[in-house]
């Protein structure tokens, strides 16, 4: 290959350690906006109802309160706790009830019996299907709202330091598993030569280290992430023990298994496989690795899709497979990219083959995460307004349109590939006699001071590297390549972590279906109810109108007005006027109500306790004589 002289004044040795120092910034850069912007993990199972609902004024105490979810959940002693005015227990303190039924997930818990009236508090924390740890908390009232002493925590649960480490733990074992997976099939399926190449080595070793000790630390802060937010209880003995009893817990003890039979694939891919020389017998050794490390590698992909949001929700037989293929397309692209890009900065004789092969590679991958792409985002947000109305379909957006940038800037890759050359075989000679050099740079005489002798050999292997480092990045064609390719590694470093925070947002699709849920009973229509009901005691004069108004004619206090027009449109006396409603869906009532007498004909109740929105039945008994009474009724929305 013809070398260019490089352009006067600059400095061809630090030029490309500045470039990789700048993406380093930018990595870090976005990292850190990623995870301080990142508060408590959103999880994929959410409350969607409770019986009593949020705000509801009930006439008498429940025998239980019950919560229902959208997805399945983990709970234990204390997951649902109500709190009486006075922040003491109101539930019996047993575990609660599994009351599910069909796809419907529903808890509740007892209350004591002779509970007072005021205001109760109940509080709740549970683990979704998909690993999160999700908590909340709301109020209702027995007779009456009433002042109420309960301080819940302020900061909810899987936040604080031990959320914020157990954050950094997650980007770092996905970035782990990068590297590892995708450096190791860059050097089996692109580059044999490259399982003898020292920098090659160390970013394979490293990705192996990083998951590794990224694993050890979400399974030792797994229970205080979930828990007490503290520190101290990742060695609690009873905690962890309840942890692997957990299917998170247990996935990931299952990947630091298979994270040991990972560290021996390593050390015979840069061992054995390193120095053997036998082209059969490489070939053969190849194909072993290969069937080996995929299987180890399909292994560690499925304890995050068998422990995620892959796990839980529609279609989950379907989705953990090709959740699986999704993450190793992810590191064969992306893992193979960093290896590339270690192997044109640090090693003089890559081949054009092998970054051909692996341009080749990195298509097919792009071909498995479109297809399985499209299929997790038609699962995972359902509906153009989840789309672009969830933070799960934002981030969504922006992983796409990142993938978009990084194919621009990979299409100028592929552009140097098709112009890259080998060195030709006089050059390799000439490195081969500068190593010689370098290493007896003095020739045979034997009278030289052997610290003397050190010295001048390390000065002259600087000067050679120096040397063969100025030709290498003088070649048009190859530093190009190396630009590219840098740019490339930091947008898909960038494209990992907006990944990475995809894994622990909420579903688009279950965000907008607990909202449903959760706004439909609450969203009273704020305004009067009129009525007008005509009635026939049988008697003499028994014949009129009742009208009534209930005022706001929402959930909670209301006030009560009754008019008694007589058949002739004029006000009517009558001895006796009761009025009653019940909530037959929910089996509530009949809530008496009796209304004191303002006028000729008029009567009203304040503070009349509607507990909760729905269609109400209104009984009205009039007595017009001793003997002639009725009761009329009509349904009326209330709330």
């Amino acid at each position: 290959m013809t070398a260019t002289a490089p352009h006067p004044g600059a400095s061809p040795i630090r030029r490309p350690f500045t470039a990789a120092a700048l993406a380093a910034a930018l990595v870090s850069l976005v990292f850190g906006l990623l995870l301080a912007g990142a508060g408590p993990a959103s999880a994929h199972a959410a409350l969607t109802g409770s019986d009593p609902q949020d705000g509801a004024v009930v006439a008498t105490a429940p025998k239980e309160v019950t919560l229902t979810f959208s997805e399945a959940i983990a709970v234990g002693d204390g997951s649902i706790r109500v709190l009486d005015p006075s922040s003491k227990r109101a539930d019996t303190g047993a575990e609660p009830k599994d009351l599910s039924d069909g796809s419907t997930v529903r808890y509740g818990v007892e209350l004591h019996s002779g509970l007072p009236d005021g205001t109760y508090t109940v509080a709740w924390k549970a683990i979704s299907a998909d690993s999160h740890p999700i908590s909340g908390a709301f109020t209702f009232s027995i007779g009456a709202p009433s002042e109420t002493t309960v301080a819940l925590p302020s900061e909810e649960v899987g936040g604080g330091p031990v959320g914020t480490v157990y954050g950094i733990a997650r980007y770092a074992a996905y970035a782990g598993f990068t590297l590892l997976v995708g450096g190791a099939a860059f050097v089996l399926g692109c580059w044999p030569r490259g399982a003898s190449v020292r920098p090659v080595q160390r970013l394979v070793v490293r990705g192996w280290v990083t998951l590794t000790a990224a694993t050890l630390v979400m399974l030792l802060l797994r229970n205080p992430y979930t828990g007490s937010g503290k520190f101290a209880d990742a060695f609690d003995l009873d905690g962890l023990q309840a942890v692997l009893d957990t299917k998170p817990g247990a996935a990931l003890v299952s990947r630091l298994l298979l994270l040991g039979a990972a560290a021996l694939f390593i050390a015979v891919l840069f061992g054995t496989y390193a120095r053997r020389e036998d082209a059969v017998e490489k070939k053969d050794l190849t194909f072993g690795l290969a069937v080996g490390g995929g299987v180890v590698a399909a292994g560690i992909a499925a304890t995050w899709a068998m422990s995620e949001h892959a796990s839980t929700g529609i279609q989950a037989g379907i989705a953990m497979p090709v959740d699986v293929l999704h993450l190793l397309a992810v590191a064969a692209w992306l893992g193979g990219l960093v290896a590339l890009l270690v192997a044109l900065y640090r090693t003089p004789h890559i081949g054009s083959d092998a970054v051909r092969r692996f341009s080749r590679v990195a298509f097919g991958s792009v071909l498995v995460l479109a297809a399985t792409g499209i299929y997790q985002s038609w699962r995972q947000v359902g509906s153009w307004s989840a789309l672009t109305g969830t933070r799960y379909g934002q981030l969504l957006i922006l992983k796409v349109a990142l993938i978009a940038v990084l194919l621009a800037v990979a299409w100028f890759s592929r552009r140097w590939t098709g112009r890259l050359t080998d060195a030709a075989p006089g050059e390799a000679g000439k490195d081969g006699e500068a190593a010689e050099e370098a290493a007896d740079p003095v020739g045979t005489a034997g009278d030289v001071d052997p610290a003397r002798a050190a010295q001048l050999a390390r000065q002259q292997a600087v000067l050679t590297a120096t040397k063969k480092k100025r030709i290498r990045d003088a070649d048009p064609e190859r530093s190009g390549l190396r630009r590219s390719v840098l740019a490339e590694a930091a947008i898909a470093v960038v494209l990992l972590a907006v990944t990475t925070v995809l894994t622990s947002t909420e579903p688009g699709r279950t965000e907008v279906e607990a909202k449903g849920a959760s706004t439909a009973p609450s969203a009273p229509a704020a305004g009067p109810v009129n009525l007008s009901m005509p009635f026939d005691t049988g008697g003499r004069n028994g014949k009129g109108t009742v009208r009534i108004d209930i005022d706001p004619g929402r959930t909670g206090s209301n006030e009560l007005h009754v008019w008694v027009d007589g058949s002739d449109g004029k006000p009517m006396d009558v001895p006796e006027l009761k009025v009653a409603l019940t909530l037959e869906a929910q089996e509530i009532g009949p809530l008496p109500v009796v209304p004191d007498r303002l006028a000729e004909g008029h009567w009203s109740a304040s503070g009349v306790q509607i507990p909760m929105a729905g269609e109400w039945k209104l009984d009205v008994t009039v007595r017009t004589s001793d003997i002639d009474q009725v009761t009329i009724d009509k349904n009326v929305k209330i709330g």
